[in-house]
C-alpha cells in the first residue's frame, strides 16, 4: 500500500493554510470537541479547511472508544478522499490506530 498519510496532534485553524501550502489535500479529525479547554472546535477547523480548499471530515472518538462503525466510516471517506492527507487527534495515536485498524480489516483501497 502506498498511501500518502501523515499523523499529528491537535491542529489549529490558523495552521490550516500552511497545511495546504505543504501539499495536503484532505484533513481527517479523530478528536471529539471539548476534550480539553481552549481546544479548537471541529467546525472552526472545517471552516479553515474549506477556505484553504481542503477536504475535511470529522470521525471522532474518545481514546478507548473506537468501534467498527468508526473504522468503516473512516475507510469509506479515506477511499474517496484525495491524498496526501493529514489525520489528527490529540497526539496522533488515535489517528494512527484507526488507520491501522482499517488496513488490518482490508478496508482501504491501494
Amino acid at each position: 500500500m502506498s498511501h500518502e498519510v501523515s499523523f499529528t496532534g491537535q491542529i489549529t485553524p490558523d495552521q490550516v493554510p500552511m497545511i495546504a501550502e505543504n501539499g495536503f489535500k484532505t484533513i481527517i479529525n479523530n478528536r471529539p470537541d471539548g476534550e480539553e479547554p481552549n481546544q479548537p472546535t471541529s467546525a472552526e477547523i472545517e471552516a479553515a479547511a474549506k477556505e484553504a480548499g481542503l477536504a475535511y471530515k470529522e470521525i471522532s472518538f474518545s481514546g478507548n472508544g473506537l468501534t467498527q462503525q468508526h473504522v468503516e466510516a473512516f475507510a469509506d471517506f479515506f477511499n474517496q478522499a484525495e491524498q496526501p492527507m493529514l489525520i489528527f487527534c490529540r497526539t496522533g495515536n488515535r489517528s494512527n490506530g484507526i488507520y491501522e485498524a482499517a488496513k488490518q480489516m482490508d478496508l482501504l483501497d491501494d
